[in-house]
């Protein structure tokens, strides 16, 4: 977070646990988007393995949608290999669902919707 908030000068808007994903989060304010710092909270979970496997850097990239359900049939229909069949709850109140990324180009790609104000 440092590189973030004191080299680059951007935001902290507020740090939170997902349990069912092991990890921390941290969300930095750019503009009108959103840096998503994670970090493992035990060494099983798939950040931790990520960490291990690949080193610290961009772990995947998110694009806020109206509805989740509807980008995942409309990925699958275009033939993309689905992570979630269905959307699950993830941070800073959205549901959230991920593309394989072998279908991406190798970047792990993540649909959210908000749900909460």
């Amino acid at each position: 977070m440092p590189v973030y908030t004191g080299g680059i000068g951007l935001k902290f808007l507020h740090e939170e646990i997902v349990e069912d994903q092991q990890a921390r989060l941290a969300f930095i304010e750019v503009g009108e988007s959103l840096i998503e710092l994670l970090e493992p909270t035990c060494p099983e979970s798939p950040v931790a393995k990520f960490l291990e496997k690949k080193g610290p850097g961009i772990h995947h990239i998110a694009y806020a949608v109206p509805d989740v359900v509807e980008a995942l049939a409309t990925a699958k229909a275009a033939g993309y290999r689905l992570i979630d069949e269905v959307p699950r709850k993830g941070g800073h109140g959205k549901l959230i669902a991920f593309l394989h990324p072998k279908d991406t180009h190798g970047v792990l790609t993540e649909f959210c919707q908000r749900i909460e104000d």
